[in-house]
């Protein structure tokens, strides 16, 4: 899942505008096909929200996102 490495730098979490880290798919899991391919996760910690990525797109939507446990 990895992205451009550019693309990283000038996106932000759509609900607080931190900056996102990415996170993985769980290693030894294969993933169906439309399922999340790993996250992104606001850097924020009062925010956390995690969106998830597929097909190697980001979806920045605070609806799709998973929200921190």
């Amino acid at each position: 899942m990895p992205l451009e490495a550019g693309l990283l730098e000038i996106l932000a979490c759509p609900a607080c505008h931190a900056p996102l880290r990415e996170e993985p798919a769980p290693a030894g899991e294969e993933t169906p096909p439309g399922a999340a391919e790993g996250e992104l996760v606001c850097t924020d910690t009062a925010c956390g929200l995690a969106y998830p990525v597929r097909d190697g797109i980001p979806v920045l939507l605070v609806d799709e996102a998973r929200r921190p446990a």
